[in-house]
């Protein structure tokens, strides 16, 4: 298997820039003149619409763009304090198995979260990775893909420090059950760097995204 690029963003990204970034980097793996990459990056804040999305799950935009975008899932908010995880692999090396790869991404999660003495997890029927909360189960980190001949783009959406208030002008992945936290509502305090270092040190972890039971 061929090496993984890391890259990590000093700043924030504005989302349709991203998106040009991405199609032209999954084009790129796909003629096999690019390596696949893991991209870390904060977004300034806006809502997404993935392609499940509803539009009565927009409840307020409180003056923030709203982006449709292909990728999976419902509508979700991005914004300073969350990192973003775009993962960009050819599923034709891995199985071309695109439910085990998703599967992955929540296992990866949970692994760096415990590195923080968190204990998340997953739940069938619930995309995402969710951790006990005030009772109850909350959301503290969204996943949405999308996969194009094979070689996948976009990824997931983990919750270090956002504005959590921005959360109420959707419902958040379709949920109206739960709420969302983060690592900081938890009563934790973590640096973007701190989650990175997480992140890329429990990555072998998940076995190259091989979902386990």
């Amino acid at each position: 298997m061929t090496a993984i690029e890391w890259q990590i963003s000093d700043h924030r990204v504005p989302y349709e820039a991203a998106l040009a970034d991405m199609d032209a980097r999954g084009a790129a793996i796909r003629a096999g003149t690019a390596a696949e990459r893991v991209w870390f990056l904060e977004h300034p804040p806006l809502y997404t619409a993935g392609t499940s999305g509803a539009a009565d799950e927009l409840l307020d935009p409180k003056g923030l763009p709203v982006f449709k975008t292909g990728r999976g899932g419902r509508y979700t908010y991005h914004g300073p304090g969350q990192r973003i995880g775009y993962v960009q692999f050819d599923l034709r090396r891995r199985g071309s198995d695109v439910r085990a790869f998703v599967c992955g991404l929540e296992h990866w999660l949970i692994a760096a979260l415990a590195t923080f003495n968190v204990h998340a997890f997953r739940r069938d029927g619930r995309v995402g990775v969710w951790v006990e909360k005030d009772g109850g189960e909350a959301k503290i980190a969204a996943i949405g893909v999308r996969v194009r001949h094979w070689v996948t783009s976009h990824g997931f959406a983990l919750n270090v420090e956002p504005d959590l208030r921005a959360y109420d002008g959707i419902v958040p992945c379709g949920i109206r059950d739960f709420g969302v936290t983060s690592l900081v509502d938890l009563g934790l305090t973590a640096t973007m760097a701190d989650v990175d270092l997480a992140l890329r040190g429990t990555f072998d972890a998940v076995n190259e995204f091989v979902c386990k039971a």
